[in-house]
């Protein structure tokens, strides 16, 4: 393979079928072209790939690498032309390229002629479409699902594609890892496809080409040092980043999608009589409910639910009262095994200490890999030798003002390093990434013990898991969720944030990235964690302790008018001046006063795992703790959007002109 060009295939099928002609009623329905679908991530471009069995390359309908396999020169020379080029790009290695190469060549549209000129000839129809170029996939059943693509510079549709062998959902749920797929409002059977714009695309994952070796560069390498400190010295730059170039902002809009920009879930749209405006009406939210917080559940309240084998029992209403209230920390020890999944709650006393003694001897086990690498091992191994590295370099730095970890050769250090070293043994795939010290030394504090303290923190990373792998789609993922959210819930503020270059809310990524953990005093991250491992009272509970943040921020941002250096700067400083009682309270209310609602959109539902039975049910029937409420002061009534505002939009550029009441 030619260098430069990295592919891997992340979704394939056989048995695929195009009909040639093109004619979907002509009585030649039988002449049919099978051939492979795939979906390619090739150097971070994710392409649809579609090729014919036993296919060749047809270079008259092609567009083939360059040297450095990062331009494209388009095939439209003569004959001779062609030969001579094609024998240069052959002395770069370019057999390799140009399969990899191969695009479906899009006519101009610019005459209303939107014909494509195919030959019957297999090559014909080998189809190379970015994702990003896709405005939309129509889904036709007819006996069998037929799947056909629009493209956005053109209203040609491709050849549609025959699924007689099944495969098409899971090829539309491959598809959906890389891109939003939303229902048209005017065809159910068209799905809108909405891609993140490069410079967000980049920012999480490619991030910058090899002549660049700056701050984001550091974010994909090192997002603990980058995200975690020194943020306020490179917002311009990260701005620069985001923002993308000049270009793309001079682009027309259907050209380069906002991802966060052009799906609006939670809203409804009704056409106006005028032309070319719609108005865009909020949903009504209702009142948001004020709670109480309670007491941290104490020891004795904790012995109640144990059984006379030791098994726990009304383990709901454990659950509950632990969310409402927290643990006093003489039971955070036993309680946290079993919040985090380490100890199963029906489990009997004789039953948990067979399984320490069976994980016990699996910690060691694993910990003898690494402590038995000689030196001279290790300098043949440079993934231990850099994940030893980082490792030791972490450890100096995390929590060292807290006693357990303070001062010099503590043991503390020691266990916190073992521990990290050993889960490289336990996951080589994600080994150490920058961070999840973090993530292991409350845990460590907590329960006072390797083993107990390794199994914990392997049940934690198994939730957030995707915030530390390469990709970073757990990352991209909850942003999205969060903005959802967010827009949702204050679209005037959700509104001035993308006016401000921030409507990415990539200055939450340190809070999401891991759990707050540098927000908080410790012992507040201890009350928020053992909260949040609960469950309750929503899937996605730590995306509504953001937007409970957000909420009470969101008027001096406003009011400051805080641009995006500024927004970045503040929410960086609001650093252990966060009240957590306050902050759970807020997010619990916004989780009440959501699913309450009647009409809450699906999109929502998904994110926080509503059920269709508890939207607009009784706040008090909704499978959630049944918290102590109070009438909210006149101040906070403002949370409801009954008097439902909208605002006009200009459905042709997508550029708001007013609100309007």
């Amino acid at each position: 393979m030619a260098a430069g060009y990295v592919q891997k295939v992340v979704f394939e099928h056989d048995g695929v079928f195009i009909r040639p002609n093109g004619d979907e009623d002509s009585m030649e329905q039988d002449v049919l072209i099978s051939g492979t679908l795939r979906i390619v991530d090739k150097d971070g471009d994710i392409m649809v790939d579609y090729r014919p069995l036993e296919d060749t390359v047809d270079i008259s309908n092609m567009q083939c690498a360059g040297k450095d396999s990062s331009s494209v020169v388009q095939w439209s020379q003569g004959p001779a032309d062609r030969t001579q080029q094609l024998e240069t790009q052959h002395s770069y290695e370019t057999e390799w390229d140009m399969v990899n190469a191969v695009s479906f060549k899009k006519k101009p549209c610019a005459n209303g002629d939107g014909t494509l000129n195919h030959s019957h000839e297999r090559s014909r129809w080998v189809l190379t479409v970015s994702i990003s170029d896709l405005r939309s996939v129509t889904v036709r059943t007819q006996g069998w699902s037929v799947l056909t693509f629009k493209l956005k510079d053109c209203s040609t549709n491709l050849p549609a594609l025959h699924f007689h062998q099944g495969g098409s959902r899971e090829f539309l749920d491959s598809l959906r890892r890389f891109a939003l797929l939303t229902e048209c409002p005017d065809d159910d059977q068209c799905l809108m496809v909405n891609t993140p714009n490069k410079a967000l695309s980049q920012s999480f994952e490619n991030l910058l080409d090899d002549n660049n070796f700056g701050i984001i560069h550091k974010l994909r390498k090192d997002p603990y040092v980058t995200t975690l400190g020194g943020f306020s010295k490179v917002t311009n730059y990260i701005f620069d980043a985001f923002r993308g170039t000049e270009e793309q902002h001079q682009r027309p809009p259907e050209e380069v999608p906002d991802l966060l920009g052009e799906v609006i879930p939670g809203l409804e749209i009704n056409q106006q009589a005028e032309p070319g405006f719609e108005v865009i009406t909020r949903i009504d939210l209702g009142v948001r409910p004020q709670v109480m917080r309670a007491e941290p559940l104490s020891m004795e309240d904790w012995i109640k639910h144990q059984d006379l084998d030791g098994s726990m029992v009304r383990t709901s209403q454990l659950k509950q009262n632990i969310f409402r209230g927290g643990l006093s920390h003489a039971v955070r020890k036993e309680a946290w095994k079993f919040l985090l999944g380490y100890f199963p709650w029906d489990s009997s006393l004789e039953d948990r200490k067979f399984l320490q003694r069976q994980k016990t001897d699996e910690y060691f086990r694993m910990k003898l890999q690494w402590k038995s690498v000689s030196e001279e091992q290790e300098k043949r191994n440079s993934r231990l030798r850099d994940y030893r590295s980082l490792i030791e370099k972490d450890v100096n730095r995390t929590d060292r003002t807290n006693r357990f970890y303070e001062g010099i050769d503590n043991p503390g250090l020691v266990l916190l390093h073992d521990i990290l070293m050993t889960y490289c043994m336990y996951d080589f795939d994600l080994g150490y990434v920058q961070g999840m010290s973090d993530l292991l030394s409350p845990i460590l504090y907590v329960m006072e013990n390797e083993v107990d303290a390794f199994w914990c923190f392997v049940s934690f990373m198994d939730q957030v898991h995707q915030n530390f792998e390469e990709q970073m789609q757990g990352m991209k993922t909850q942003l999205i969720h969060l903005s959802s959210l967010l827009r949702l819930l204050d679209v005037s503020f959700w509104n001035y944030l993308e006016s401000q270059d921030s409507g990415f809310l990539y200055f939450c990524f340190r809070w999401l990235l891991i759990r707050f953990k540098r927000e908080l005093s410790f012992q507040d991250v201890l009350r928020l964690w053992e909260v949040m491992w609960t469950a309750l009272p929503c899937q996605n509970f730590h995306l509504l302790i953001c937007c409970s943040i957000l909420d009470s921020e969101k008027r001096k941002i406003m009011e400051e008018n805080y641009g995006f250096n500024e927004i970045l700067k503040h929410i960086n400083e609001l650093s252990m001046k966060l009240d957590i009682e306050e902050i759970l309270q807020k997010a619990e209310g916004i989780s009440l006063q959501l699913r309450s609602c009647k009409d809450l959109p699906d999109s929502i539902t998904d994110i926080l795992g509503f059920s269709a039975e508890e939207c607009g049910s009784d706040l008090r029937d909704a499978g959630s703790p049944a918290p102590p409420t109070a009438p909210p002061p006149v101040s906070q009534r403002q949370d409801t959007c009954s008097n439902v505002h909208g605002h006009l939009r200009d459905s042709s550029s997508h550029n708001k002109v007013a609100f309007i009441s």
